[in-house]
């Protein structure tokens, strides 16, 4: 039973390291995008569009625009945050948020 437990618990923390992987790069894509057309519905866009495998109605995204007349200074950024339950077969289930932010120069 230790092993199997072991076992599951790997499995479960692989597919929950992979969400988070996922999670960062619908940041990532949406903070680019952001960054080149201004755009928060095709930044939002962007990012649902990168994270196929999450449920886009449960996840958060903040966007920072770079504004109309934006210096080589500025920058744009995405944070989205996204609830994640982990489920191992013979001790339950527990929940965390997977966050990640991103920042791009804005003009690309």
């Amino acid at each position: 039973p230790v092993l199997m437990i072991l076992v599951f618990g790997i499995i479960a923390f692989g597919i929950g390291f992979n969400q988070k992987l996922v999670v960062t790069r619908a940041a990532r894509e949406a903070a680019r995008t952001m960054a080149i057309t201004d755009s928060a519905s095709a930044s939002t866009s962007a990012a649902y569009n990168a994270a196929p495998s999450l449920d886009s109605s449960s996840m958060t995204v903040v966007l920072t625009a770079c504004g109309p007349t934006p210096d080589l200074d500025d920058v744009a950024t995405a944070s989205i945050s996204y609830p994640y339950d982990y489920e191992i077969p013979m001790v339950g289930s527990f929940s965390v948020t997977l966050s990640s932010q991103a920042v791009m120069h804005c003009g690309g």
